[in-house]
């Protein structure tokens, strides 16, 4: 074997060894863990539902949806966004929006109705997986329509985990969990399913504006509504719930004088 002379790298070892791996800022890091964070919130809902201790589960699932909803703003405060944590948040979506709800909301209440009950939840969270796979096609197109600044195409999937889970927070305010209740809540949980998948117009909010002198007001309404709902959580969120869902008519007939139509037939219609 010939020697290298002497100075000379030796190349194919370099190149057997593959690429270098190069540093990378912690911040990077950050949204990354909060998402892992929240998928780690989501799967501990679970186990909790099946060990019984509903209440905690249903707040793991919703601290799970809170982390999973603040990760994105957090990669774009850090300018810290990458592929990479787009394809985690994904991934994360479908357990804390989709799965975790589902089986929660089945230990608690749809087991009494055996495999109907099944159904329903099997429904639900192949719906927030379609949702949540429409949404990410329509983010990936380069053009978007003006329209997308104001209007979700169906209930977005954090917001229908919340919706799911109402007849849970009936649960815990002392709702008897008779045949009718539990037979409601299968087509109640199959209603939400679909609400994820319809093509009916949901006002988003992202593009409205206040006026500066109703900031602090509405301030106050938030540390309001924070407040009371440490307090007396299962109550404010079934209002909550309720309120959303006396909206969503509202939001079709606004859409409706402006587009002409009930629901978003094409989503390049309007481009």
């Amino acid at each position: 074997m010939m020697d290298m002379p002497p100075g000379e790298p030796n190349r194919s070892t370099d190149e057997a060894r593959g690429p270098r791996l190069r540093e990378i800022p912690i911040r990077l890091m950050v949204p990354n863990l909060i998402t892992v964070l929240a998928i780690c919130a989501g799967l501990t809902g679970i186990r909790l539902a099946f060990e019984a201790r509903y209440e905690l589960a249903v707040a793991m699932v919703l601290l799970a949806a809170f982390l999973d909803g603040i990760d994105g703003r957090i990669a774009r405060l850090l300018k810290a966004t990458s592929k990479f944590g787009v394809q985690m948040d994904s991934l994360a979506d479908i357990i804390n929006f989709g799965v975790a709800p589902a089986l929660v909301s089945y230990a608690f209440l749809l087991d009494g109705a055996r495999s109907l009950g099944w159904i329903a939840a099997l429904l639900y969270a192949i719906a927030a997986g379609l949702r949540l796979a429409r949404f990410n096609v329509m983010e990936d197109r380069g053009i978007k329509a003006p329209w997308q600044s104001e209007f979700f195409v169906g209930v977005p999937a954090p917001m229908g985990a919340l919706l799911m889970l109402l007849p849970v927070y009936l649960g815990f305010l002392g709702v008897e969990r008779t045949p009718l209740f539990i037979y409601g809540s299968v087509v109640y949980t199959v209603g939400i399913g679909y609400l994820l998948v319809s093509r009916l117009p949901v006002w988003s909010g992202k593009s409205s504006k206040i006026r500066r002198d109703m900031m602090f007001p509405i301030m106050l309404l938030v540390v309001l509504y924070v407040a009371l709902l440490m307090s007396y959580t299962w109550e404010v969120l079934s209002v909550t719930v309720v309120a959303y869902l006396c909206v969503l008519p509202f939001s079709a007939r606004a859409w409706k004088r402006r587009y002409g139509t009930i629901t978003i037939e094409d989503e390049r219609t309007h481009v």
